[in-house]
């Protein structure tokens, strides 16, 4: 017994998880902040949310060349998990930013709002971290138990009613088909370390072709998949997409997909990776379903919420052209897509923000015409992002989609390739058909509504930049994506 303890201290590194630690602390001291604040008060726990994040964000800065691995190996600190917590943490701060004037408009400034989001991406970096099945599980829990809250938000509203319990209860669903493929690997492997697994598994050719495994593995990706909304798995997204409160409709888009992916990764490369002839050509198969699922059905989508749901389906399609890859250009494509793809889907959910009245209307294509002649800010800066969510250059867009099919071609994915830029020409039609009600159409409202208030005009304007700069000058963040393989 006291040599299972000491080995147990010895095994202890809190370094490794110093950056979810800090934010976590911070999580719990604004809930006791909350509770004696004032009823409505809620600007103050922003700003300590946005200080939270920046705290983090120094932290695992520091920790970048730094490797630390801890709790007998159940949790790494290494670049790749680093260069997904800073898309969290940018997810995150996005969020909040267009979050304290949109809560007030509705008329639900409430503290906990911000804790669940700091939590929800406390989970997504323990995801990222984790090198073992059960740590990751632990953190997909923590992200989904605040998203399942988040999503439903709005308790008098009956659409987010309904989109936190369809989440839940689906989401509870996807769980139980993810911890069922985690004990059929557990019993064949007689682990649940991913490296240990993937030695195991690589050991000899009876165990990697045991039916237990290959059931084990196919059930595991379901529970992943549908956490990314990758088609069959996307049923949920619309409607969960549209009835959430918009901010959070952004941030579910942006940083638990990619924990998500995060997570994906690390299993299938590291623990499946004497598997990937099996798994490669199933992930072929899933991304062409979901571009084209995603793009077909968003051509006859009229309110714009919805219709970047299923635009989302279709970008975690693209996302997965790289996965399927395999490669250096294709992995890294990925992590600099997720990237790319949270600065220009949350700039142009934040100018539904503005633009949105209380409930939530106006959201339609209807209700954008003549939006960018009352506002043509406001329209130009929307505009690069549906031009950057298109694939357009000098994009993020279309920089991070040059990369993951490159990845596609070195890999001899030809065809998957021209599927993907196939389906990106699709998408250009609904797209452009949100500049055509802006600028062809004549307005029937004066948009009068609309404040620029300064944290959500801060969210939009910081988005636009990165949109460009990425598209623009995309060497040095894709230098540090490759930097971040492992």
């Amino acid at each position: 017994m006291e040599n299972l303890v000491q080995t147990a201290m010895q095994n202890v590194n809190f370094a490794a998880i110093m950056p979810s630690l800090v934010l976590a602390c911070f999580g719990m001291a604004l809930l006791l902040i909350v509770v004696f604040s004032r009823r409505g008060a809620t600007l103050h726990v922003a700003g300590l949310s946005l200080l939270a994040l920046l705290t983090t964000a120094y932290v695992a800065f520091t920790g970048w060349n730094n490797l630390q691995t801890g709790f007998a190996g159940h949790v790494v600190l290494d670049k790749f998990s680093l260069f997904f917590t800073f898309i969290f943490l940018i997810a995150a701060a996005l969020t909040i930013l267009m979050s304290d004037s949109y809560l007030k408009r509705e008329g639900y400034p409430v503290g906990e709002y911000y804790v669940l989001i700091l939590f929800c991406t406390v989970g997504a970096m323990v995801m990222a971290s984790g090198t073992d099945m059960m740590t990751i599980f632990v953190g997909l829990e923590v992200l989904s138990l605040s998203l399942y809250v988040l999503a439903g938000f709005f308790r008098g509203q009956l659409r987010s009613n309904e989109a936190g319990l369809k989440y839940f209860l689906l989401g509870a669903f996807s769980t139980g088909f993810l911890l069922y493929g985690m004990a059929l690997i557990y019993g064949v492997t007689g682990t649940t370390n991913l490296v240990e697994i993937n030695q195991v598994l690589s050991s000899g050719s009876a165990i990697s072709a045991n039916p237990m495994a290959l059931v084990g593995m196919l059930l595991l990706a379901t529970g992943f998949l549908f956490k990314i909304a990758i088609a069959p798995f996307h049923m949920w997204a619309p409607d969960v997409y549209q009835g959430a409160p918009t901010p959070i409709t952004a941030f579910m888009s942006a940083g638990p997909k990619a924990a998500a992916f995060a997570a994906l990764m690390r299993i299938f490369l590291v623990s499946l990776g004497s598997l990937q002839g099996t798994w490669e050509g199933a992930l072929w198969v899933l991304a062409v379903l979901t571009m084209v699922t995603g793009n077909f059905i968003a051509l006859n989508q009229r309110d714009i919420k919805r219709m970047l749901a299923y635009s989302s389906i279709a970008h975690a399609g693209y996302a997965l052209v790289g996965l399927v890859a395999a490669n250096e250009i294709g992995i890294s494509g990925v992590l600099y897509y997720m990237l790319a793809y949270t600065f220009m889907n949350i700039g142009a959910f934040a100018v539904l923000v503005l633009a949105g009245k209380k409930g939530e209307e106006n959201l339609t294509l209807d209700g954008f015409a003549g939006f960018g002649y009352k506002r043509p800010l406001l329209g130009v800066l929307l505009s690069i992002c549906l031009f950057s969510l298109m694939g357009v250059p000098p994009t993020a867009g279309f920089t991070g989609k040059f990369y993951i099919f490159a990845g596609a071609l070195d890999a001899g994915y030809v065809w998957l390739a021209i599927l993907g830029v196939l389906n990106s020409a699709v998408s250009l039609y609904y797209y452009l058909r949100v500049m055509v009600f802006m600028y062809f159409k004549d307005p029937q409202e004066e948009f009068d509504w609309i404040q620029l208030k300064p944290g959500v005009t801060i969210c939009v304007v910081l988005s636009v930049i990165a949109v460009l700069y990425l598209g623009i000058l995309p060497g040095g963040v894709m230098s540090l994506a490759k930097l971040a393989l492992f």
